[in-house]
């Protein structure tokens, strides 16, 4: 492996100050797997939490794992950075194996877990430097790379403050600094702005993006489609424990592009539209939300007559009817046969 030298990106600026980065960005000459899984599996009893999978994620690549709450992401994580044991199946981490060569692994990653692991008592300063120690960075060292991180994620000016008078996107920053004191080459973060406000989100997402600018690699789960799609080199769909595809956000999307959207716009849903629509010979599937109906067709000029005459039959006013580009959301419609909604429905529930 060689080491280039790399010029250090900003991560933040304040009050007109730009902020370094003190990570180290290593590059290789040929790029390497950071993680790689084989036949990776873990059963609760009878449940199979992870069913077998098989990824590969690059040096330097954001990967992400797009799917709803119980379908195995964070039992993933868990699995890769030594908190659940695999039943079957061989993970390595930076070369390491995740089973045999646990505190090698712990030492070249960084955590972000859902729920903050940081002391509600502790000052922000005081949990990096706690943090700092448990890494065995070196004690002289401790201080002030804790008060870099502090800058550069906005929040050296509340230093003193106890962690448990945050908000949640300030704990949530604090939370990636901590998994960044010991300089870890590999992120990994569970569903990072779950619960968060939207600006909060937004602001988060742009640390990542800055994050991964600088060199780290990132292993993100999320049940949000356009994180997933602004975030991700790659994105692995994962349902029931299973991946299902694992491709870009621009390829994924590319899939539905063989088929045509149409979507319409109703001034009321119900089951019965529903299944006679989805009846119309050349209709592949359809969505409805919201009074929103998306159909995912093979010809529009072989569809609409029978779309036509449904409409009529149940006497339903529409209010729009337009053809459109099929989004990321779209794609994992079709290709997990799950409804969007139920992923917004999760994000409602851990926004409440």
């Amino acid at each position: 492996m060689k080491i280039k030298e790399v010029q250090q990106l900003p991560l933040s600026c304040q009050r007109g100050k730009v902020v370094k980065s003190t990570c180290i960005a290593i590059s290789t000459e040929e790029s390497m797997n950071a993680i790689e899984v084989q036949g990776l599996t873990k059963r609760f009893g009878d449940l199979v939490a992870v069913d077998h999978i098989d990824f590969s994620v690059t040096e330097g690549e954001t990967y992400g794992f797009l799917g709803p709450n119980g379908a195995g992401k964070t039992t993933t994580i868990r699995m890769l950075v030594g908190l659940a044991r695999p039943s079957e199946g061989k993970g390595r981490v930076q070369g390491y194996d995740i089973e045999r060569d646990q505190s090698k692994v712990k030492q070249s990653i960084g955590v972000v877990p859902d729920v903050s692991n940081l002391y509600g008592e502790l000052s922000a300063r005081d949990n990096l430097i706690f943090l700092s120690r448990l890494y065995g960075v070196p004690r002289k060292e401790r201080k002030q790379r804790a008060d870099d991180l502090l800058r550069e994620f906005g929040l050296f000016e509340r230093r003193d403050d106890p962690f448990r008078k945050f908000s949640r996107g300030i704990k949530r920053r604090l939370t990636i600094a901590a998994a960044l004191v010991h300089r870890p080459r590999i992120l990994f973060m569970d569903e990072p702005t779950t619960g968060l406000d939207v600006a909060a989100a937004r602001g988060l997402r742009q640390a990542i993006k800055q994050l991964h600018a600088r060199g780290v690699t990132i292993f993100l789960t999320t049940h949000y489609i356009e994180e997933a799609d602004q975030l991700c080199h790659r994105v692995a769909i994962i349902v029931k424990g299973k991946i299902i595809v694992t491709d870009t956000p621009e390829a994924l999307k590319r899939r539905t592009q063989a088929d045509e959207i149409l979507e319409l716009r109703v001034q009321r849903e119900d089951d019965g539209l529903r299944q006679k629509l989805a009846g119309i010979p050349g209709v592949l599937q359809v969505s409805v939300e919201n009074c929103l109906v998306k159909l995912y067709i093979s010809s529009l000029n072989d569809v609409l007559p029978g779309v036509v005459s449904v409409l009529q039959q149940n006497r339903s006013m529409v209010g729009s009817i337009r053809t459109v580009l099929p989004s990321l959301e779209d794609a994992f419609v079709r290709i997990t046969g799950l409804e969007a909604e139920k992923l917004r429905s999760e994000q409602k529930e851990a926004n409440s």
